[in-house]
């Protein structure tokens, strides 16, 4: 009989992002990008929460699409602004992939001076669309203060959910 012995590995996850301390410093596009989301604020309905969220979504096609937080009475029936983006970009334009994602938040309207973070329902979402299609979507999340820059939805959610 052989015994067979397991060796421990411990494993690191490192995480790659910029961070820009202004809008100015970001690409052209980015900035576009950023500045819809920043927009869609103004169309989030947040009567229990106050807190107004905006995404914006590039399309491989160049369009941009845009979504704002929904909130319910009737909790947790509203919607976060990153998947009535995702789902409006996905509905409206099937056959494109979506290329980044920017979002942007704050309470009553006013932009948060640390960046806007999607839940993990979100994540996962991104991550679908992600692997749909098969090239990496980046995320951008505002703040006032600063602006984070992801370049793979894996680095904001690490071991994707894709097991089925």
């Amino acid at each position: 009989m052989k015994i067979q012995t397991q060796t421990m590995t411990q494993k690191e996850i490192r995480i790659n992002f910029t961070e820009y301390s202004s809008f100015d410093e970001m690409q052209p596009s980015d900035r576009e990008l950023v500045a819809e989301a920043i927009a869609a604020m103004g169309n989030a309905y947040a009567p229990y929460s106050h807190f107004h969220v905006g995404a914006a979504v590039r399309m491989s096609n160049s369009q941009i699409v845009r979504g704002s937080n929904q909130e319910n009475a009737a909790f947790p029936s509203g919607l976060c602004a990153e998947r009535t983006a995702m789902f409006a970009a996905g509905a409206k334009y099937p056959d494109k992939d979506m290329q980044s994602i920017a979002i942007a938040g704050g309470v009553h309207g006013r932009l948060s001076e640390h960046p806007a973070t999607p839940c993990g329902a979100c994540r996962q979402v991104m991550a679908q669309y992600q692997t749909k299609a098969g090239k990496p979507m980046s995320v951008i999340m505002v703040g006032a203060r600063k602006i984070w820059k992801f370049d793979r939805v894996d680095d904001i959610l690490p071991f994707i959910f894709d097991s089925i």
